[in-house]
């Protein structure tokens, strides 16, 4: 995983030198100076290619994770035609470079991403329907001046796109590349492509599946769902430096935790997964990893913080995810810290849980749905809006420190299947009818049921759901929303409206937020990239994001 960024000219001509902050830039000079905002990313190497006479700049931030020898970019093809900056992983990128070596006679991919050029120029824009995994990728044709822009199904991997005054392309993994220069920024659609020159592309959806449009009525099947994550899981282990997992205590990590360490046994019986978890003393996630951890026989770290260390980051946290969204913010604190703690220790690729929660229901105002169709139309929103939220927060989180972090939950495979799935098998509370016993009205009830069977200790197993900013630490939700709060004064805030007509926050800690986020990121187009995260109001549930503002929640002592 890495950083891309991109000028394409609006006429395929030379771009003069611009002035940015007083100063005159050539193209490559100021290429290299707005992708630096996002080095961050690729800590390992960084790569520049310029075409000057077509005004086209490609650069590359690394962080080496599969081909650490040979895997730099911006990748050139053999005629020096094409030029490739790709950010991700492709999964299925040995059995391609099979394939690919079998028609040419012999090849040897340079990095998983590399057979995206290569496919490219046997396949053209259909190379998307033969790729599988998280990416982010801006290709250019040197001989017809044509891109080609695509970003993965959900929105893993970040991507915004631009346009400045005189109407040059830019791209870029974070926002904040682009907003010094250019007049519109929109966040690039997951599952989109566009192709063609800059003024005329065309724009198209890669990824559209039946589940996002219809109510499914397949029945869950245990077997298959345990036997499709498992191989989600294998998947996601492709890497050449060490990793790690994020172990939460909750069902979600702990699964891919469990499953990741068996399949690593399969060829070396003693081995040890390194875990982590982080909270504040006595958070209630700790005493769940722990006992996750002694089942699965993991090498564990708990990394413990204080209120305060995790309170001094609120800015850097803004500007690291570029969102005023309340719930983002306050997972990513404690997460920021353990990023950093994890690269500290030599691991630069970690496996976490994120995406089960939108495909299975698991939040826990799903309790709330009156039906089964308002059930699956919320799910398909959720997945749909994974970019703005969890994916967002778990890739920008964790590359802020340079550690690429691998979500086997929202393997497309994986995802399809469980969204093909009827709703009455995956709604909690009293509307599952997937089986006839208490258990089953626990969310992602059939999830837990298809890893019954010696994968996590029964009390980490059929565990309640606690959101992340909950898990670790009570304390730490009410902390945050009392120090955020401070800082506004009843007379602002009353102003609120006037002073941020779209996305008006609605409380004083949410316009905080967004006061920061005017300062790092000014300008109406910014802010219109963000899509608040809150539960469902015509459910009934309160606009508090906190899982135990809920009340179904079985610890719900918030005061």
């Amino acid at each position: 995983m890495c950083g891309i960024f991109a000028i394409f000219s609006s006429d395929g001509a030379p771009i003069e030198a611009q002035c940015l902050e007083g100063c005159k830039h050539s193209l490559r000079e100021l290429a290299y100076r707005q992708s630096g905002r996002q080095r961050h990313r690729g800590p390992d190497s960084t790569g520049v290619q310029i075409i000057a006479e077509q005004g086209v700049a490609m650069v590359h931030e690394r962080l080496r994770i599969v081909g650490v020898e040979w895997g730099d970019q911006p990748f050139v093809s053999d005629d020096g035609n094409l030029m490739l900056v790709a950010n991700g992983e492709i999964y299925n990128y040995l059995e391609l470079s099979a394939l690919i070596a079998k028609r040419r006679g012999s090849y040897k991919p340079k990095s998983d991403c590399h057979v995206i050029l290569e496919l490219y120029q046997d396949y053209g824009v259909e190379l998307l329907q033969h790729i599988t995994g998280m990416f982010a990728f801006a290709l250019y044709d040197k001989r017809s001046k044509e891109l080609l822009l695509a970003r993965d199904p959900f929105g893993i991997i970040p991507m915004y796109i631009g346009e400045d005054a005189k109407g040059n392309i830019w791209v870029a993994s974070e926002m904040k590349c682009l907003t010094a220069c250019c007049k519109q920024v929109e966040t690039f659609t997951p599952g989109e492509a566009r192709f063609g020159r800059v003024g005329a592309m065309r724009r198209w959806r890669h990824f559209e599946q039946p589940w996002m449009q219809e109510l499914p009525t397949l029945p869950c099947d245990l077997s298959l769902l345990r036997s499709t994550l498992e191989n989600a899981v294998r998947t996601h282990l492709h890497c050449d430096v060490h990793f790690g997992a994020l172990l939460s205590g909750g069902v979600d990590s702990s699964l891919i935790a469990s499953i990741a360490t068996k399949i690593m046994r399969e060829t070396n019986p003693s081995y040890r997964l390194k875990t982590f978890s982080v909270g504040l003393r006595d958070a209630p996630d700790f005493e769940a990893a722990r006992q996750v951890a002694k089942f699965i026989d993991s090498d564990h770290t708990e990394l413990v913080f204080e209120i305060e260390d995790a309170l001094d980051g609120i800015r850097d946290i803004v500007y690291h995810l570029e969102t005023y969204d309340v719930t983002t913010v306050r997972c990513s604190l404690p997460m920021l810290l353990m990023a950093r703690y994890i690269k500290s220790t030599g691991i630069k690729m970690i496996l976490s849980g994120e995406g089960a929660d939108e495909i299975f229901g698991g939040y826990l105002y799903f309790h709330k749905a009156p039906n089964y169709k308002q059930f699956h139309e919320e799910l398909v929103k959720r997945v749909q809006q994974l970019h703005l939220s969890d994916c967002l927060r778990a890739n920008k989180v964790s590359m802020a420190k340079g550690v690429e972090l691998r979500v086997p939950f929202l393997d497309t495979e994986f995802v399809n299947y469980v969204m093909n799935i009827r709703p009455q098998d995956k709604i909690p509370g009293p509307l599952n009818q997937f089986k006839d016993e208490q258990k089953s009205r626990l969310e992602k009830f059939v999830l837990r049921a298809a890893f019954a069977e010696d994968y996590l200790p029964d009390a980490v197993l059929w565990r309640q759901k606690e959101q992340f900013s909950d898990g670790v630490g009570y304390e730490w939700i009410n902390s945050i929303r009392r120090v955020a709060t401070s800082h506004v004064e009843d007379a602002e805030f009353a102003l609120a409206a006037e002073r941020f007509p779209h996305n008006t926050p609605t409380t004083k800690e949410a316009y905080y937020y967004r006061s920061i986020f005017e300062q790092l990121f000014p300008g109406d187009a910014a802010a219109r990239t963000v899509v608040r995260w809150v539960p469902r109001l015509d459910w009934g549930c309160p606009e508090d994001p906190s899982g135990r503002a809920q009340a179904v929640h079985q610890n719900n002592s918030e005061q």
